[in-house]
């Protein structure tokens, strides 16, 4: 049946060298009372594997287009760089009209937007494909209001995710995340944080970066010479994917 499925990807979806991305896959949400739409990137053998880490990236489908997120995969797999990882690409936009983005109305802490995670999307992602079922090894990811969304599910879905990955986070929309950071005891999760200056958020970020290296967050911090736009985020995909999934180098 795996086989099957890894056969009927490659027809329908974009196949790379190396690995597969599906076409887009439709989900009704009870939590947001309305449809999804998604993509999800499959490593090269996946249908052998099992335990797979799993990353969930808002805002998929400008990571797709935008950031060539799937051949940075395929690159950094193949040369043993990375372990090998499950990508699910979700799309902020009305699958039925894709002028319509909700990523305001579902990126500022919405907590119906983490139980269609928590309760929907993860479990079917679960079901279909061999990821591992703890959030140990499930991350999320996203830049400017998505990079607000990542901290939001630190702060209130740490049960569900390890990994928060913040390009560029624009959390003034939510201004007692900061405070709310600094109250909550130091939380179980792993954070790559980022910004570019000028004009990047870049005071604000900082700030969160005081307070999450004050609490002992394990964390890796990078500001580069960009805006806020893809210069500054697509450079940067390697550095996340090597924060979360790096594979350490056998001793000599």
């Amino acid at each position: 049946m795996k086989t099957f499925i890894a056969i009927l990807l490659l027809t329908t979806g974009t196949a790379y060298a190396g690995g597969t991305l599906t076409s887009n896959l439709r989900i009704a949400s009870d939590a947001l009372s309305y449809n999804l739409q998604y993509r999800v990137y499959l490593p090269e053998g996946y249908e052998s594997q099992e335990g797979l880490a799993v990353l969930y990236v808002v805002d998929g489908q400008s990571y797709i287009k935008q950031g060539g997120v799937p051949r940075v995969l395929n690159r950094l797999i193949n040369s043993g760089a990375i372990e090998p990882v499950v990508v699910v690409f979700v799309d902020a936009r009305d699958p039925d009209k894709l002028n319509d983005n909700r990523r305001n109305a579902q990126f500022f802490c919405n907590k119906e937007y983490l139980e269609f995670y928590r309760d929907e999307l993860i479990p079917e992602i679960e079901q279909q494909y061999p990821v591992a079922r703890n959030r140990e090894k499930r991350s999320v990811l996203g830049l400017s209001f998505g990079g607000l969304n990542s901290a939001c599910f630190g702060l209130f879905g740490f049960d569900t995710f390890s990994g928060i990955g913040m390009q560029s986070p624009a959390y003034h929309p939510v201004p007692k995340l900061l405070s709310a950071y600094e109250k909550m005891p130091l939380l179980p999760l792993r954070i790559f944080l980022s910004t570019g200056k000028p004009n990047d958020n870049t005071a604000a970020t900082r700030k969160l970066r005081d307070v999450l290296k004050s609490k002992g967050y394990p964390m890796e911090y990078i500001e580069v010479r960009e805006g806020h736009n893809w210069s500054n985020w697509k450079p940067l995909i390697d550095d996340v994917l090597r924060f979360f999934y790096e594979v350490e180098a056998e001793p000599s």
